[in-house]
């Protein structure tokens, strides 16, 4: 085998590259047939990209103002006949009137770039229809998870990839290289029948943000009523106190951090259950459960919306001495000690109670600042496997540790006071430190030489209950390897 082709890869994702004929070159002219925002903002990108844009529209006159001087606006007919490659930026209620155009659009590559007002699953997509209006004409699925803005502003602020599906490997090469042109990143997502997937990726409301977003208001739910209980309902039934006040912001303050740190444990708990999962099976070719890849898929929803619900929680200790009732509460203190002739109120273990407390929240939110920064794809991607790797599994959870020292200092003797158990209910913190717990026992489990050296056997390859001999390679064999 020649030198220079043992360099190629073996497998080439390039879509465009097996094809090069098929690549449209810069000066190239490109037709849109439509004058919408979206078909101003893409004559303007392909214009800035360096090609010759030509628009067709039912009403030129009307319409050559709002495109740039560079860009051509015509009737539609005349755009056809102009360009080999065309736009589709009209809705699919409006294919029918393109129907006047069947004979020009002959032989034409027509790019779809529409989307369907609502998820249907058993609808036909947009560029299916088109394709069955103009079977003479080859149609590309393309451009349709880009926004206008996107394209106005360029790739660099919005979302770089584009989707491109259709029956015709040239034409999608073709296409290709316009989005490559652009700034853009194709990605080939097959034959046109895909395109009922592509039209609905832009319907989709932050998909998997739904199960951490439901997760987090639950257990929001949960832990507001609790505290309300506790901090509300109690001394009104049992002193007759009014505490109201205390809803809008001290049971707000209470409640975000359990909210945070439980989210936090779920996060880290999937790879618990994994482990032990290769463990008991004795194989990493066994598929997980599916509610356990969904679980593992969400993690880093999961994990924002932990950091997101510890910065309210910082923001929210900030204000609390802000309160008007903080401030009298202080003065009613101050009035008590003055009554009671108490010259000191000093209690050395309050004190260190809470420097320890503070400094380790302040730790606790500056790795949780940090694993959500290295969790933005830009910054990832400037990461190796092994640095991401370290940031998210190993810092994660000295995070969560962390954490949990930050909730125990909280707690202090409070787990052990008769009187903090209000309707016999265990103060709040205890409820949060079970699962977290239950990791890290767990964690530091899985580490101990003898269970760690067994999962890592798993993880590169071993099986339970099956041998595998390597051989040595025979000396004819190696001389033909040296040979190549």
């Amino acid at each position: 085998m020649v030198k220079s082709e043992m360099a190629k890869p073996l497998l080439d994702r390039d879509i465009g590259a097996s094809t090069p004929l098929s690549v449209l070159s810069c000066g190239d002219t490109i037709g849109i047939l439509g004058s919408g925002d979206f078909a101003r903002s893409l004559a303007a990108r392909l214009l800035y990209s360096g090609f010759r844009v030509v628009v067709g529209s039912r009403n030129p006159m009307r319409s050559a103002a709002l495109f740039p001087a560079d860009v051509e606006v015509m009737s539609q007919e005349e755009a056809v006949k102009r360009a080999q490659v065309m736009f589709v930026a009209i809705f699919q209620e409006h294919y029918s009137t393109l129907s006047a155009l069947s004979d020009v659009l002959c032989g034409k590559t027509l790019i779809d770039v529409s989307n369907n007002p609502e998820i249907s699953v058993n609808r036909e997509s947009n560029a299916e229809r088109l394709a069955a209006l103009f079977p003479q004409c080859i149609v590309v699925k393309a451009f349709n998870v880009v926004s206008a803005w996107a394209l106005q502003s360029g790739p660099k602020d919005g979302n770089n990839q584009v989707f491109i599906c259709s029956d015709s490997p040239d034409a999608k090469s073709r296409v290709a290289s316009i989005g490559r042109s652009m700034g853009f990143i194709p990605v080939d997502m097959g034959a046109l029948c895909a395109a009922r997937e592509v039209e609905q990726i832009p319907l989709r409301l932050l998909p998997l943000w739904r199960t951490p977003c439901a997760l987090a208001l639950g257990l929001f739910a949960f832990f507001y009523l609790y505290n309300f209980v506790r901090f509300v309902l109690h001394p009104y039934l049992q002193e007759n106190r009014n505490t109201l006040y205390k809803l809008p912001l001290e049971l707000m303050n209470v409640t975000l951090p359990c909210v945070a740190y439980v989210l936090l444990a779920l996060v880290y708990m999937p790879g618990v259950l994994a482990a032990i999962y290769q463990l008991h099976n004795g194989t990493k070719y066994k598929r997980f459960p599916a509610w356990l890849d969904k679980w593992m898929l969400r993690r880093k929803q999961m994990g924002l919306v932990s950091f997101y619900l510890a910065a309210l929680h910082a923001a929210y200790s900030f204000c609390l001495p802000m309160r008007r009732s903080a401030r009298y509460q202080i003065l009613n203190d101050a009035a008590k000690q003055v009554r009671n002739n108490v010259t000191s109120v000093w209690v050395e273990d309050e004190v260190w109670r809470m420097e320890i407390y503070v400094s380790l929240g302040i730790m606790a939110l500056g790795i949780l600042s940090l694993l959500a920064v290295s969790s933005i794809p830009s910054v990832a991607n400037s990461l190796n496997w092994k640095e991401f790797t370290f940031i998210q599994s190993q810092l994660g959870f000295a995070a969560l540790v962390v954490v949990t020292l930050h909730t125990l200092t909280f707690g202090w003797r409070r787990a052990f006071d008769g009187s903090r158990y209000k309707f016999y209910l265990p103060p709040t913190f205890t409820l949060t430190l079970v699962l977290p717990f239950i990791i890290i026992l767990a964690r530091v489990i899985l580490l101990l030489p003898c269970i760690n050296a067994k999962l890592l056997k798993i993880r590169r390859g071993w099986e339970k209950n099956k041998c595998v001999t390597f051989t040595a390679p025979s000396a004819d064999c190696a001389e033909g390897s040296s040979n190549v």
